[in-house]
């Protein structure tokens, strides 16, 4: 069982539950992410969105317990990812920006690799497997070694790896880049129906545009700091030029000694 999870008004669970994060890299000027608190609910779509450096690779690798740190608490499905996290990390799927890792496997290995980790079936990972291929489409792809494979196959194949357990919450981290425009077509089509199955999606961009057509809510992160939580329904946001606001809420990445320099580094 897991821990009491926090419900929304509708009734909704919280799949995420950070709570005043805070992040300091050794000898950085600043903290990379700080007293940073954000709740997402199943169902929902939600984008993080910043400059790159403004610590949203950092905020995700803390969420899933990649990355130690400083104070603060984080639960993901009810699980405290410091004193529960296997608990936590079977119920997440995560995709870095970096997909380096298994470039000695294939991807067939890959996938069978995520599923024995998971505890997967073999059965049920033959399913899995099939609905996966009706969005990633990487067909006899996956018999060769990932080392072979583009930037945009390696990411189909980590985002099919990540999902291999149909877990109830999935992190992206800048999922779309390098994605063919038909593959971004088919990513976001399962994401609004992965989401509608009562599942969380949660992702990071710099990009104000994909996040406005895909998400549900936005949080702009700015120099570690939470500057804005807003949902796209909301009628405060009639004719705002979500770009410009974007902008005006942000500051360039140079500008801060935080994440910047640690993120470009990872």
């Amino acid at each position: 069982m897991s821990e009491k999870q926090t419900p929304s008004a509708d009734g909704n669970v919280a799949a995420i539950e950070i709570k005043n994060l805070v992040k300091q890299y050794p000898s950085a000027a600043a903290p990379a992410v700080k007293d940073f608190s954000l709740t997402c609910y199943a169902g929902e779509i939600v984008g993080l969105l910043g400059h790159n450096g403004a610590g949203k690779s950092t905020t995700l690798k803390c969420l899933t317990g990649m990355l130690p740190f400083t104070s603060g608490s984080i639960k993901i499905n009810g699980y405290d990812i410091k004193s529960s996290p296997l608990k936590a990390k079977f119920t997440f799927g995560f995709v870095s920006d970096k997909h380096d890792v298994f470039v000695k496997m294939t991807g067939i290995q890959y996938i069978n690799f995520m599923a024995d980790a998971y505890g997967v079936s073999k059965s049920a990972r033959a399913a899995r497997l099939g609905e996966l291929e009706q969005v990633f489409s990487l067909g006899s792809r996956l018999t060769e070694p990932i080392s072979n494979y583009s930037h945009g196959m390696r990411q189909k194949i980590c985002m099919m790896g990540s999902l291999i357990h149909s877990p109830k919450l999935w992190i992206l981290d800048e999922p779309m880049i390098g994605l063919d425009p038909l593959t971004s077509a088919k990513v976001s089509d399962f994401m609004r129906e992965y989401a509608a199955q009562g599942n969380c999606i949660l992702f990071s961009s710099h990009n104000i545009d994909s996040v406005q057509k895909l998400c549900d809510r936005a949080v702009i992160i700015n120099k570690g700091v939470k500057t804005d939580d807003f949902r796209f329904d909301e009628s405060a946001l009639d004719g705002v030029n979500l770009e410009e606001y974007f902008l005006t809420r942000t500051a360039a990445p140079d500008e801060y000694d935080g994440a910047a320099a640690y993120e470009a580094q990872e």
